[in-house]
Parts: C-alpha cells; structure tokens; sequence
C-alpha cells in the first residue's frame, strides 16, 4: 500500500499546479508555448545522445491511403512534458486527436513525415544531453498528420510511449508497444528506439624524436620544441599541442604525449595537420627550425621497429640555398589510435550496475513510532532514510536488467532470539535478501520496522564486505560487464572504524563504490574522511586505497532543495569512478569496436 503512497506522491511532485485535467477521451494535450530559455539539462552532462526511432504496424488513419506519421519527443521538465530539441513543423499536413494527460504538452521538435508509411524509419535523429545523475523523462508520440499545423491535436493520434533515457541507453535497444490515451494498445503499433552516444572518443599517442637539426644558439646547441597545427574554419592554422622543451641537443626524444583524436584532426585520419618546430628563447622570440606536413593515416604507418621519418623544411632557408636539403628529421617512433571509453560507452556496451542498500537501525535513530525519530514514516509515507532510497535508486533502477536489490540492515536485535546483526536482509530472508524495484525496497523497509529492535552498535564493515564479495566475484570478467554500488544510509558516528577503513581501501581494488547518506543532524566528520576527495584513504596497515570510491553527503544539506539535487550531489562522482575502475584494469566494454 505504501508503495502506491509514494507512486501517487511522485505524479504529484512531477504535475505543475498550472496544470489541469483536460478532456477524457483522447482529445487535447499537446498544445504550442514558448522554448524555455535555457538548454535542458544540469552541468554534470556527460555527453551527447542521439535517438533513432522506427515505428512498426502503426494505426491506419487514413481513409483512401495509408497513415502519413511522424513522431514527437518530449521530455519532462520542471513537471511540463516539453518536446526536446529545436521547434520545427512537419512537411504535410490534416485533422484529430491526441492522448489524455495531466500535465501541460509544450511541443518543440519532431522527425519529418514520412509518407503513406506504416512501418517508418525516421531518417531525423533527437539528440538530447544525457545526464546520468537525473531521472530523465522521455515521451514518444506519434501522429498522422493531416495538415500544415503547429497544433498537434490536428492530426490523428497514432500511440505513444513513455520512458527514462537511462532505460533507453541501458538497453541500447528496445521494442515496445504503443498505447492510446486510455492505456490500451494501439491496435498492434510498436516503436523502436535505439541509443547512441554521439562522440569521437579516439585518442592518439605519439613518440616523437629528431635528428640533426639546425643549430640555432649561438654558444651551444638548440633547445628544441614541436607545435602541432590543424586547419581551422576559417583557412588560418590553429594550434593543437605543444611538447615540451628539451634543453641543448639536436637529437632530441620527446616525452610520448595523447590527445583526443578530434582535437587534432577533427577525427579525420586523412586530413592534413602542421608540425612546425622550434628553438626555445626564454624572452619568448623562438626560433624557426622548419615544419612538414603530414596525416595521422601516414604517422600511423610508423611501427616500434620502423619509425616514420620525415624532412623537416625551413621554406626561406630553401629558396635561398640551392644545395639545402633539410633542417634536421622528425621520427615518428609510433603513432597508435586507441579509444578512451567513456561511462555510456561502457553502459550501452551491457555494463550493470548492481545496487546494494545498507540501512542503519541502531538505536539512537530514535523509537520509530515517536515522531521525533529518524525512522518515523510521516503522514506523507516518507522520512530522510526512504527519500535516500528514492534519490538514488529511481535513477540506478534504470542500468540493473532484472530490477532485483538486495537490501540489508544492520545494527538491530533480529526475533526470535534478538541477536544483535549487522548484516540481515530486512525481507527477513537471508537466501534471498532481492527486493524487487525501488517501491520493492520501500515496503519491506516499512515491513521490517515492526519488527526488530532497535541497538547497536553502527558497524560499516560487514555490509561493506559483503557487497565486496560478490564485486570480487566480478573481477573474472573478460569485458566491462558488472559493477557494484552500495549505499549505506546512516544517522551517526561509525563505531568500527578501522574495520571499516581496512574494508574500504581492499574494496578500492574492486568493481565498487560506496555512497554514503548522512541522515539527522550529528557529527559526520568520520564520514568526511572515508571519502577521500581530499586525502588518500589508508587502511590501519598503512595500505592507501588504490582509488576513491567512497561518496558522503549529508541528508541535512538538501533538505529544503529540489528533490532531484541529492541524486546530482550523491551521484555526481559515480561516472567517474565507472571509468577509473576499467580503464585500471584495461577492460574494454562488452562487445566495443576497435578504433
């Protein structure tokens, strides 16, 4: 019951007061208002995705041809569904309907028409920030358009489909059935919809040297450095990178240095880039040696065992000398195009994010049926420790295929004989502690409640191995396939801080995060120095931790904010951690195309 509670207080926060019931049946919804001034999205986007959509068996509107559809995309914002994307207006047009809805429709971009079509395939892509942090709302709807109008109720209503993009690029795929404004299907209309992420992630590596070149000091040899130009929109050469200085040699060996693929070349391996070099000045007038210009297609032709040379020209000292051959050689030791994952490249390659919640039942949370306790679930069916639950699961329920969390307690005395544990599965079933969905954890939370006692100590380290074990489990994977995240909710001082530290820093060597929630209002310091955003984490041995994995933030601070700030807060380092963890361990996403 609970849980349909917090499903109705969800479509609550997500309706604008402005908004009202429209008609029933399947007229009204989507109407025209102005484009928000501003872009969508927050500033932890981590990238770009583009959307392809392919509808199948659509609805046939049209009396003496077949439907003429075309699909809207909206994307909820503030509580408004607003359609994501620049406006523009379908190429054709005619007269109807569109879907029921509680919330305002603002329309601002969809594909084109396609044409006497039943089973089209947009050609017009949406590309929309992707921002893993937040529940991102999307809704698809499709129409037959009638005729040349902005007004989308003027055009036959062919289904839609409603999801989160985190359920999108989780799958990188998906099928589903279109449904009518009264929930039904619309007749046997599907829609598919495929995620791709829209960036050149390719870095090259280069091993530069020299030979012989010009002697440009006038007491001593040259200090050379090498410049690396693409041209630019405008036709004028821009500068790239720039490798550091090796003091008096004419030899030199350059430091191996990597740059995004893009940065160099735009991501064209055949276009031609500049590399000029010089002789260092301290007062900054550096001397000219020569240039070439070459492709990243001809660098990559160097191997280990056969460098690239290439003549460096100094084109004045050319015209002047008829016998000039060159300035010195530039050696290509070896030039590799390699691809530098990002977090939804690891995701779209089938990555699963197991989550795990860690929930504190000791005794200074305070007596659970006295409204003062931290435990107490208040008329609204929610209290800090479900409003952490719901923050950051809504969001990790979207990467976990089969929904199914585990959710354990600790710090409580258990029936029948009321032992203290710090590790029990608060469904009360230790061979099968999964809860199914967020709403899942939820209830057996508001289940357990009654029935345990409330003790001590606060003990992090059982759950935190526990989890550990299954990540350590997960470290026989070939490929990017699994990664563990556990969110301990807890309201005071940890009592095994050692045992904690010690588990935290073996767990830094495994496919884990650790998220930790802070709730009422006493000292978190301890918590502090488990996330190691400002110090190494050492464990009582001395032994640092490999790499931060631990998040703290303190319910406290977001009390009065938006709801969707403690996801962004809690959740802001986790792509980041993701990436670390495979790029250490050199594991590729599953199935990732070479570069």
């Amino acid at each position: 019951m609970r849980g349909e509670e917090n499903k109705k207080r969800r479509r609550d926060w997500n309706t604008d007061d402005d908004c009202r019931e429209l008609l029933p049946q399947e007229s009204m919804a989507y109407t025209v208002s102005p484009t928000p001034a501003g872009p969508v999205g927050s500033q932890y986007c981590v990238c770009k995705v583009e959307l392809s959509v392919c509808g199948q068996n659509l609805l046939d509107r049209d009396v003496t041809s077949k439907s003429d559809p075309f699909c809207v995309l909206f994307m909820e914002v503030n509580g408004k569904w607003m359609e994501a994307g620049p406006r523009s207006s379908p190429s054709r047009g005619g007269s109807s309907s569109g879907p029921p809805e509680a919330v305002c429709m603002v329309p601002l971009d969809r594909t084109e028409t396609a044409v006497n079509n039943l089973n089209p395939a947009f050609a017009k892509k949406f590309i929309i920030d992707y921002h893993f942090e937040e529940v991102q709302k999307l809704k698809f709807a499709l129409f037959d358009q009638d005729k040349s109008s902005m007004q989308l109720y003027e055009h036959d209503f062919l289904g839609e489909f409603s999801c989160t993009l985190g359920m999108i690029v989780s799958s990188k795929k998906i099928t589903r059935t279109l449904l009518l404004g009264n929930g039904k299907p619309a007749g046997k209309g599907m829609i598919t919809i495929a995620a791709q992420e829209l960036s050149d992630n390719r870095v090259i590596t280069l091993s530069m040297a020299g030979r012989k070149l010009d002697k440009k000091d006038l007491f001593g040899k040259s200090d050379p450095f090498l410049e690396f130009y693409k041209p630019g929109d405008d036709g004028k050469w821009m500068l790239v990178h720039r490798t550091e200085v090796i003091k008096y040699t004419l030899d030199p060996v350059w430091k191996p240095f990597t740059v995004p693929l893009v940065s160099l070349c735009d991501g064209d391996v055949e276009k031609l880039i500049k590399v000029m070099c010089y002789d260092y000045d301290s007062d900054g007038g550096h001397d000219f040696i020569g240039e070439f210009q070459t492709s990243v297609a001809r660098m990559c032709e160097a191997q280990d065992a056969f460098p690239l040379e290439l003549e460096c020209i100094n084109p004045k000292k050319q015209k002047k000398k008829k016998n000039y051959k060159n300035s010195g050689i530039i050696i290509v030791k070896s030039c590799k195009v390699t691809r530098d994952f990002s977090f939804l490249d690891y995701i779209l390659g089938g990555c699963q994010l197991m989550f795990t919640v860690g929930i504190d039942f000791t005794a200074s949370n305070g007596n659970p049926r006295d409204p003062s306790s931290l435990h107490y679930i208040n008329p609204m069916g929610t209290n800090e420790y479900l409003s952490a639950i719901w923050a950051v699961g809504q969001i990790i329920q979207d990467y976990d295929s089969d929904k199914m969390f585990p959710a354990l307690g600790f710090g409580a005395q258990l029936p029948p004989d009321w032992k203290v544990s710090h590790e029990f599965a608060i469904n009360f079933n230790p061979t099968n502690p999964f809860c199914s969905g967020v709403e899942g954890i939820v209830q057996a939370y508001s289940a357990c409640l009654p029935h345990i006692r409330f003790y001590g100590p606060t003990n992090f380290s059982p759950i935190v191995n526990h989890v550990a074990r299954f990540a350590a489990q997960a470290t026989q994977q070939e490929a990017a396939s699994q990664y563990f995240i556990l969110l301990i909710i807890t309201d005071g001082v940890i009592s095994d801080m050692d045992e904690t530290r010690h588990a935290v820093v073996q767990a830094s060597k495994l496919p884990m995060s650790i998220i930790i929630v802070g709730v009422g209002n006493a000292d978190f310091a301890a918590m502090e120095f488990l996330d190691g955003d400002s110090r190494v984490l050492r464990s009582y041995t001395g032994e640092e931790a490999v790499r931060d994995i631990v998040q703290f933030v303190p319910f406290r601070d977001f009390r009065n904010a938006p709801k969707e700030t403690l996801a962004k807060a809690v959740l802001a380092e986790l792509p980041q951690q993701v990436v670390q963890y495979f790029k250490h361990q050199n594991l590729p996403p599953i199935n990732s195309e070479p570069a």
